[in-house]
This record gives C-alpha cells, structure tokens and sequence, in this order.
C-alpha cells in the first residue's frame, strides 16, 4: 500500500491566502485608509462615466497599504461603471518583476485585450516594442471605453520615463480613438518624480496620493481583521499586539506585520504545535527580515548576488564605519568567488554598474571621496541592512541555468 505523506500534517490556518499582503479584503477589512480611498476615487470618478480619470502617483513606505488600496478602488471602479453601462479594463504590472518596457508593454496589452472582441493577437514575443504598443492600442479601442494601467514600484523600472511619458499621452497622440487611458504609478520614494524628465511630468499632470505610516494600533487592527486566516483557537493570546508593536517599531510597516503572523503560523505547522506560541514570534521576524532582502536580490542576475555577497562578507568581518568596505576589495572577493564556482567574471567596469543597479534597488549606498593629493578618489559601499541577514539571503539563490 503506498505512502500516504499528508495524512499526518496538520496546520494551524484555515486560509492561509489571507495573511498575504496581496490578497485583496472586503472594504472592512482595510484599516486606516479611508481618507486614501476617498481621494483616490476623486481621481479615478470620471471614469465611471466612460470618460478619462486624472493619472495618479501614489507614494508611501512599504508596507503602507498602497498596493491593496489601488487594488480594491479600482475594481470597485470597474463595477461602479458596469452599473452605468461602460466597460474599464484594469492592467497590473509589478515594475520590479516586468523591468523592460517592452515586458510590461506585453503584460499591459495581454491584460486588457479580450481577442474574442477585438481580433487582436498578442504574442509573447516576436515583435517590436512599437508594434506591442500599437497592438495595446487597437485591443483597447475594440474592446473597452476606459483603460486603467497600475504600475506598481515604477521606480524600479529601468524605462520609467519612457513607459510613462506613452501611456500617458495615449490620447493626445491620437493612439487611441474610441476609449481613453489612465495610469496609476505606485512608489516607495516620495521624490521619485524628482528623477522624471520634465516632458513627462507634464504629460502626466498627475495628482499625488501620500500614504501615512500605520500605527501599532492600526497594525493591530489589520491582523484582528485577518485572524480568521487561522483555526479557531490556535492563537495564543497577545500574539497580534506583540507583532504589531514589532511591525510598528519598523517604521508601521503592514507588509511586515503580516509577514511575522505568517511565518509564527507556519512555525508551529513545522513544529507541529497546535497553538501559534508568542515564542515563534522572534524567529518569525528573522524570517521576515532575511526573505525581505530575498525578494529584492532574487529579481537579480546571479553576478550581481556574488558582488553583494561579497560586500556583504567583507562587512561581516569589520567595524564598517572604521574601516568601511571598498569598490576595489569587494571586486577581488567576487573574482575569488567566481574562480571557485567555476565561473568567468565580468570586468570591474561592469561590477561597478551591476553595484550602480544595487544602490538603485537600495540594497547598498555608496560614497565617493578623494583619497588625498596625487591619489584620485575612493568608493566606500554600505549595506542598507544586517551583513548577516544578508548573507544569508544571497546563499539562497541558485546560479543562472
């Protein structure tokens, strides 16, 4: 009789789905964001009557709600106008995971085309960037009246001025005829239009929507909202005030916060505990904190994990505001690495961009000083979390296949 390997795993959730920050709650469940909601649906209101909304920046910390508030307007927006008889197509693209303008160009088009409707094909690949534009266009102008595109983390796009600048001006250019386009830009970087050329500024004519921090007691809410993503019974008490204060203590951080409620979770599944014990809940912040830079370095190619892993292992080793790690020292340990994983290594010219990009995606910082008469400049470089952590997070990507 073969194995049965499930019969005595048990589990603590009941719906695990729900302490995902990216699930999108009933209107109850969203804590904290009335204010945000009833100025984003000013935003987005015209578009309920077929016409086109004002183009929104949304900016907060992580962890502020932004995404799920976005979310949940718009597909309340999408039902609000099918009351009134018109069609709003609503495209998501996480800019972190689509960074090619071309990529998110594809997922924007395959989104809102319905080919049954509109006779367009969009294909995977095959096709300029162009062309994928000027398929988006014929899809929404035979299928839809209103057009939302929510660019999620814009500011990690490589193309951002250029995705931006033709989204936004769809209709000025005559690009579409028969329906109108809205975008939604969502960042971490409050002066991320800092970095916009004034040409898309201008062509945006956004309104701008700031996302506060949560409060521990907001925190707090937003799990007791979620418990019931748990069997009843199987948290001990306190549990949601001791990972609020936590979360709160990480600048009110919900992304954290739900992180930690998880994790505790899926402590006592391996543990096999029956109760979700407020002991778990400083290993679950570790893991909280370790799969956090994950997320962010995974999105990388393998090289430029082996140059932070080894600024990471130079600043494990020393007092880095003593003796703090440089360019030329990190570039040596990544050529070793490289020898004894078999692996040719790219020139310190192209180190020093893939370092550029990891300051981009705020993994590190980096300053540059003069190093004194006849001898040039020197580039110290500051992981922005635990060299550890870090370290830890870089041995668990696998090398590009």
């Amino acid at each position: 009789m073969p194995t049965d390997f499930f019969g005595g795993i048990s589990s603590v959730f009941k719906n695990k789905d729900m302490v995902q920050i990216d699930y999108v709650v009933d209107e109850d469940r969203i804590i904290g964001r009335d204010d945000e909601l009833e100025s984003l649906a000013q935003s987005l209101y015209p578009a309920t009557n077929g016409s086109k909304p004002s183009n929104c920046l949304v900016y907060g910390k992580p962890g502020t709600g932004k995404s799920l508030s976005v979310k949940f307007i718009t597909q309340r927006l999408k039902e609000k106008a099918k009351v009134n008889d018109y069609s709003v197509g609503i495209a998501y693209v996480d800019c972190s995971q689509s960074s090619s303008e071309t990529d998110a160009v594809i997922r924007i088009a395959q989104q809102l085309n319905d080919p049954d409707v509109s006779g367009v094909r969009i294909p995977d690949t095959g096709l300029s960037t162009g062309q994928f534009y000027q398929r988006a266009w014929e899809a929404m102008d035979a299928t839809l009246d209103v057009s939302i595109v929510i660019l999620d983390e814009i500011d990690k796009h490589h193309s951002y001025d250029d995705l931006l600048m033709t989204l936004s001006r769809a209709g000025e250019a005559n690009k579409l005829t028969n329906s109108s386009l809205g975008v939604i830009g969502i960042s971490n970087k409050p002066r991320f239009t800092d970095k916009l050329n004034e040409r898309t500024l201008s062509s945006l004519g956004e309104r701008r929507h700031v996302f506060p921090p949560y409060t521990a007691t907001q925190l707090k809410e937003i799990l007791e909202a979620r418990k019931d993503a748990f069997k009843e019974g199987v948290l001990e008490e306190g549990i949601t005030a001791r990972v609020a204060a936590l979360s709160a203590r990480e600048y009110g951080d919900a992304r954290k916060a739900m992180d930690i409620f998880r994790y505790a979770g899926e402590i006592a599944n391996e543990t096999q505990s029956e109760v979700v014990k407020d002991e778990f809940i400083d290993e679950a912040f570790e893991r909280a904190e370790r799969d956090e830079i994950l997320e962010i370095i995974s999105t990388l190619p393998y090289h430029s994990t082996l140059v932070i892993q080894s600024v990471a292992a130079l600043a494990a080793d020393r007092n880095t505001e003593q003796e703090p790690v440089t360019t030329t020292e990190a570039y040596s340990l990544y050529k070793r690495k490289c020898s004894l994983e078999e692996i040719s290594p790219l020139s310190e010219r192209r180190v020093r961009d893939l370092l550029e990009e990891a300051e981009f995606l705020e993994i590190i910082t980096r300053t540059t000083k003069a190093a004194g008469k006849a001898k040039g400049s020197r580039t110290t470089i500051t992981l922005v979390d635990d060299p550890e952590k870090t370290l830890e997070a870089c041995k668990l990507i696998e090398p590009d296949e």
